[in-house]
């Protein structure tokens, strides 16, 4: 059970037992600390950042009168939230929106440099294409990357790859050369060549050994990067901040970034590593795509470890993924009277998809929302939809465009069994699927259009139809 789903469970109970209450007082704070103080433990939150934690939320609380339409619960949940973004949040000035986000710095002679530092399996050499994407599409810089890690040949390569499919430039390197020397040559070329940006990724090891620590340490001092940025696993735990301690005391950092992020951490990490550095956490690696970075929001994150959601990156996650002229035609052949075929059931899907699955799209929505699929595997919903893909893939445009060809007439049967060879499922898949579909089909008869997330939101009560995996 991940850090949201404890804390949201543990305080959803309190406020409910805190109702009718006129204040916050020593008593009923105790039993809603506890339940903070268990759920935040259980998260792997280091002792010492727990107790801080508890302390200043305590210290706020008592006393503090309930007004409108709140119940003590509800107004202790809105200071935990509070406390929760300034522990993992930026201590210096609030970003654009008025919440903790901590920018990169890049006011430096071009090239800026940024290294980075963390241990290996923290996902560094993809973070770092994935930062070079991030400053590519939305500061406009023109990216270098390079590899210092001469001790695994492979993570030379990898760097190679996923810069390329970040758009930057690579700038080669050979496990026979020296880091230094393959800093400086990098280094070089960057400036020759008007790069806004050099990005290194260092050597990492299984554990902090002498030997990296040296060797990170004078790379620093040759390269004097304006940015040196710690990654760290987010599911690392208390590791993470022996790790931590460890990497501020050779370098100073000047910032976190967080990677898998969409696994079953959900803030131990990040409050931990906040703390233990002093520095702030600047961007969350929250998918294995590479634009799957996000700057770090500490505001939108505690809603998110609170069960409140997060509509703003959900909108976002929108934006970017759905194809507004495909949804458009979509929308405008359902008013018109269009019927809704099987393409138009392959479509939504697909846009679907783009906006990173039922997984993604769930837990950005506020825990009220979701209640009901509380306990559904969402992994196995995606993989259902994908079977669904694929099988509506194994059709042919004819019967994607003509439904009834599989549910009426003498040759369903046939072209049913070609379907589910050519998808590589059971014939009862195909069958499930045209049954979801003629279930869909009649929603969106009533619905005149509305597009998906209408659509999404009528699911719920369509008895058997619906994606596979989602609560009926």
């Amino acid at each position: 059970m991940t850090m949201a789903t404890t804390l949201t469970d543990r305080l959803s109970r309190m406020v409910k037992t805190m109702r009718g209450q006129a204040r916050i007082t020593e008593s009923n704070v105790q039993d809603m600390l506890r339940e903070v103080r268990m759920a935040l433990l259980e998260a792997d939150v280091a002792l010492p950042v727990v107790r801080d934690f508890i302390a200043r939320v305590k210290e706020k609380a008592l006393g503090q009168e309930v007004t409108g339409s709140l119940n003590p619960g509800q107004a202790l949940v809105g200071i935990v939230h509070k406390e929760l973004a300034a522990t993992m949040g930026d201590v210096g000035e609030a970003g654009a929106r008025g919440r903790p986000i901590a920018e990169l710095n890049l006011n430096a002679q071009p090239p800026a440099v940024i290294l980075m530092a963390g241990l290996q399996g923290a996902g560094k050499t993809t973070t770092t294409a994935k930062l070079a994407k991030h400053l590519i599409t939305k500061l406009k810089k023109k990216v270098l990357t390079v590899s210092a890690d001469v001790y695994r040949p492979a993570a030379i390569e990898q760097l190679k790859t996923v810069t390329a499919q970040a758009g930057a430039e690579w700038f080669p390197s050979d496990p026979g050369q020296q880091p230094r020397d393959i800093a400086l040559a990098a280094l070089d070329h960057a400036r020759r060549h008007y790069f806004d940006v050099l990005l290194v990724d260092t050597a990492g090891r299984l554990g902090i050994d002498a030997a990296m620590m040296a060797e990170i340490t004078e790379l620093h001092a040759l390269l004097k990067p304006i940015e040196t940025l710690f990654v760290v696993d987010a599911m690392q735990g208390q590791d993470a901040i022996n790790t931590a301690k460890a990497f501020k005391d050779a370098l100073p950092l000047t910032g976190v970034v967080l990677t898998k992020l969409d696994g079953d951490s959900r803030g131990g990490a990040a409050m931990s590593v906040r703390q233990v550095t002093g520095v702030p956490i600047k961007f969350a690696g929250t998918s294995e795509k590479i634009d799957g970075l996000e700057v770090f929001d500490a505001e939108r994150h505690a809603g998110r470890v609170l069960g409140m959601g997060d509509i703003v990156a959900l909108v976002e996650e929108v934006q970017k993924g759905v194809d507004i002229e495909a949804a458009q035609k979509f929308a405008d052949k359902m008013k018109s009277g269009g019927g809704f075929d099987l393409n138009d059931f392959l479509g939504q899907i697909s846009q679907m998809k783009k906006m990173g699955g039922l997984a993604s799209l769930m837990d950005k929505l506020p825990s009220e929302l979701t209640a009901k699929a509380a306990g559904a595997d969402m992994g196995k919903a995606d993989r259902d939809v994908k079977r669904m893909e694929g099988i509506l893939n194994a059709m042919t445009a004819k019967e994607r465009r003509t439904p009834t060809l599989l549910m009426d007439g003498k040759s369903k049967a046939s072209r049913k069994r070609r379907i589910a060879s050519g998808a590589g499922v059971q014939i009862q898949d195909v069958n499930r699927l045209l049954t979801q579909f003629d279930q869909m089909q009649t929603v969106m008869k009533k619905m005149k259009g509305g597009g998906l997330m209408k659509m999404m939101k009528r699911m719920g009560g369509m008895g058997g139809g619906g994606f596979p995996g989602m609560p009926r």
